[in-house]
């Protein structure tokens, strides 16, 4: 990738007051301490998007999805059939004095196959830098928590690392690169840049970036006004939303993508547009009317299907484990309910009823209650 280039220089000092704790995989220092108050009040500053709780859903519900995007980034080539393990979201971030600071990364993971790679992708909708700050928190304090002390060494790995840009200009760099000057040598790693815009809806389907098209509106977001003013220009927004609508459905009929991925990528293209658009009646609910509305029946019971699958698939796994037939038994039944509540709640996402998910799931009624907290 060529471009802009952007570094981000750290000198770290020759001495360290780090106390590595491998038991609790935390870190302290003995600089002191702020108050509970304190920690409190820099607890709460922290910010969460709705774009980025498209992004978490995307990544938890439609992990597969993101194989592609690595993929694109990273000039990799996995096959989609890798697994995916998602590595702890929470990390504490040791301030001056003492204080933690908790941080919440959009996405830790790591992809399993023939060789094992880890990753750290974040999503930024602000068109400037300071993403490459705490891409450097999380990495490191991503590569401590997973360290090893090793004789009297400390080995740690920095995973790999992107940014998802929402929204760039003329400024925003296509890689960035954070520099540290350590006592022992400079170290320097990139951190790859991704933007959203750059991606047409004929290179998305091509290359298979499904996991950017809840985004894609964001590509219009300066024509809003103008789109929203102006029918027949809002009617060829909405011809390109039915066309991506479309393809999906071909994907879902030959059987490339789930019902539920289907789903997932509908109802978080109608959130995201709900939240951009918030000022554009006409914009907001022209993509919704193409994008949104209730699961259909068919849909439900589809979904329903792949999740019953799933969970024999998992009781079978924890059946084996067993090592006997009443093993199996119980790991089928425990996996077909571990599913049956998972399916559950994705049914109530959706918009249907507590006596509709009953009867579709196959439990009591106040089985579906008492997971929804409702008793």
């Amino acid at each position: 990738m060529t471009g802009i280039y952007m570094n981000f220089d750290m000198i770290l000092p020759e001495r360290s007051l780090l106390w590595y704790d491998k038991n609790r995989k935390r870190q302290e220092t003995y600089a002191g301490a702020e108050t509970d108050q304190m920690n409190e009040k820099k607890n709460n500053n922290i910010v969460n998007t709705p774009y980025d709780d498209v992004f978490r859903t995307l990544l938890n519900d439609c992990s597969s999805l993101i194989i592609p995007i690595i993929n694109e980034i990273f000039s990799e080539h996995f096959h989609g059939d890798e697994k995916i393990v998602f590595m702890p979201e929470t990390h504490f971030l040791n301030q001056q004095g003492g204080v933690e600071e908790k941080r919440i990364t959009d996405s830790c993971f790591k992809i399993v196959g023939k060789k094992e790679k880890k990753f750290l992708y974040e999503c930024q909708s602000t068109a400037d830098n300071s993403m490459l700050v705490r891409i450097f928190e999380y990495a490191t304090q991503i590569a401590l928590d997973q360290g090893e002390i090793v004789g009297n060494t400390l080995k740690v790995e920095i995973p790999h690392s992107a940014i998802l840009f929402l929204r760039y200009n003329t400024a925003t760099p296509d890689k960035m690169a954070i520099e540290m000057k350590t006592p022992g040598g400079t170290v320097c790693f990139d951190v790859m840049v991704m933007k959203a815009g750059r991606y047409g809806i004929d290179e998305i389907f091509e290359k298979k970036l499904l996991f950017l098209i809840p985004f894609y509106i964001f590509s219009y977001e300066s024509r809003f006004m103008e789109y929203n003013e102006d029918e027949e220009k809002l009617k060829i927004l909405k011809e390109e939303y039915i066309d991506i609508r479309n393809r999906l459905d071909g994907l879902l009929e030959t059987g490339q993508i789930s019902a539920y991925t289907r789903k997932i990528i509908m109802e978080m293209s109608d959130k995201v547009v709900e939240n951009l658009a918030q000022k554009y009646e006409n914009v907001r609910e022209g993509v919704k009317s193409v994008m949104g509305g209730r699961v259909l029946e068919h849909e439900a019971k589809t979904i329903l299907r792949e999740g019953w699958q799933q969970g024999r698939k998992e009781g079978h796994k924890e059946g084996r484990k067993e090592g006997r037939k009443e093993g199996e038994d119980y790991g089928i039944k425990k996996g077909r309910m571990e599913q049956a509540k998972q399916t559950a709640f994705n049914l109530k996402d959706m918009g249907m009823n507590n006596d509709s998910i009953a009867k579709a799931v196959e439990v009591g009624i106040s089985v579906i209650r008492e997971w929804f907290g409702e008793n």
